[in-house]
């Protein structure tokens, strides 16, 4: 980067900072709406090409109506959050990740030919408290960590690509609180996030937290008590609450992380258990769909597909312009369709797991590159990452984007092709067999999206 493109970054950013600042100091009041306007027309004037204009409408639409449901949810994160937290997230994840840093991706990515995510997941440590069903780091064991100095390699790397978000996973990522905590002091440009069970979390760390103000956490929750300890043990329910509880105390923003399943799948989309949140301080929740992973994964958690059309509509409807809850959701599997299909293989995001291995994604763990021998860009370029690159979208109806899920036997041949192994660190699984426990369900699944992608969207059908 050259001395000009520096200062312009800086004043860039400052600008950027600025208008954030105006919108947090406004934020309870309608005179927040000119702000907000303000900020989106300047993305819209120096970045317009990373976001659609349909997008860019939508947001405006939001700002100039002060009354409605998402002036009201923005009126509360910025009303009962710690304003630094909000501005340095922010800043971070939208501007340095999402606008300047999406220029720089792209740039790199048509260079080499290569996917360049805008997020990494990472695992610091496979160790963990707990073994929950269906997660596919129960798998793992406590065998693995990455050290402080190979987590920093590589986002230093990362960034140089155009990378600036950083989201935790494992195990347990808060058995390594302090490497978290200084890897958030040492990277200030990226946004930094990790799911975890929430049991960690402590007066002081939330201090850390709010000390550094690039970092948040979303807390695994699986409904309400006896569905969620059933899966994740006895007491964690009361102690996620717990954690909850103190963080808003502390006004650090959070949100929820809920793998859904054909047993769950209605109370953990229910008013009651979202108003639960909701009255806790959650902002946003993500949803996973329940994925086979593991030699020994229960396929009877699999939806149906009248299940997941449920999910589908109803998480759209929680999240809808009007009516729903005022609680931002995604929806991993069914928003597909928003993402373009397939968002792994570092389209979007890549995983790396405690062991240094560059997964195309955390259910998915097969890999030929990692950390701990190559450079991040080299990683990039391994060759199952290169055939997802030239696959995606695996299917022009995005309902159906998965190559594991409902395209099984995509996998098994792009793993057989570039030479990857298994990644798992507890009991390696081979592509064929954890394809096998997707094919009934992909083949049940596929009329009926076939028949949903085609009435949703007839002039791509």
């Amino acid at each position: 980067m050259t001395l000009a493109d520096k200062i312009s970054h800086a004043a860039e950013r400052k600008t950027f900072e600025t208008l954030l600042d105006n919108l947090i100091k406004k934020g309870q009041t309608h005179d927040a709406s000119q702000v907000a306007s303000d900020l989106i027309a300047m993305v819209q004037r120096l970045h317009g090409d990373v976001w659609s204009e349909t997008s860019f409408q939508t947001l405006r639409m939001i700002a100039n109506d002060p009354n409605g449901k998402w002036a009201h949810y923005t009126q509360r994160l910025l009303r009962d959050n710690d304003p630094y937290i909000l501005k340095t997230f922010l800043t971070n994840a939208v501007y340095e990740g999402g606008i300047r840093g999406y220029h720089v991706a792209q740039e790199t990515a048509a260079k080499y030919d290569i996917n360049v995510p805008w997020l990494i997941l990472m695992d610091p440590t496979s160790a963990c408290n707990m073994h929950c069903t269906g997660c596919w780091a129960a798998e793992y064991g406590h065998k693995q960590s990455l050290t402080f100095e190979e987590m920093d390699k590589t986002l230093t790397e990362a960034k140089a690509l155009g990378t600036h978000a950083c989201l935790f996973t494992g195990g347990e990522p808060l058995m390594r609180k302090k490497d978290i905590i200084r890897l958030c002091e040492k990277h200030r440009d990226i946004a930094f996030h990790a799911f975890t069970n929430g049991t960690l979390i402590d007066d002081e760390f939330c201090k850390e937290m709010l000390r550094v103000g690039n970092f948040f956490v979303s807390v695994s929750i699986e409904g309400f008590e006896e569905a969620n300890d059933g899966r994740r043990g006895d007491g964690h329910f009361q102690r996620a609450l717990a954690a909850m509880d103190l963080m808003r105390s502390y006004r650090i923003p959070f949100g929820v992380s809920i793998c859904y399943t054909s047993r769950n799948y209605q109370v953990v989309t229910s008013d009651e258990f979202l108003d639960l949140l909701i009255s806790k301080g959650c902002v946003f929740a993500w949803y996973f769909h329940y994925m086979p992973v593991g030699q020994n994964a229960d396929t009877s958690l699999l939806l149906t597909p009248e299940q997941r059309i449920y999910m589908k509509n109803r998480v759209r409807e929680i999240r809808g312009v009007t009516g729903g809850k005022e609680l931002y959701c995604i929806d991993f599997q069914n928003d597909g369709e928003f993402a373009g299909g397939c968002v792994a293989g570092g389209r979007i995001y890549c995983h790396i797991n405690a062991a240094g291995d560059v997964e195309p994604c955390v259910f998915i763990h097969y890999s030929s590159a990692n950390i701990k021998e190559q450079s991040f860009l080299e990683c990039l370029q391994q060759p199952l990452f290169k055939l997802y690159r030239k696959g995606q979208p695996f299917n022009d109806n995005h309902l159906r984007p998965c190559p594991m899920l409902e395209n099984p036997e995509l996998l098994p041949k792009m793993v057989a092709e570039s030479g990857a192994h298994s990644t798992d660190l507890e009991a390696p699984e081979t592509a064929e067999h954890l394809c096998e426990k997707c094919r009934d369900y992909a083949a049940c699944w596929k009329p009926t999206a076939e028949a949903l992608w085609q009435a949703e969207h007839p002039e791509q059908a």
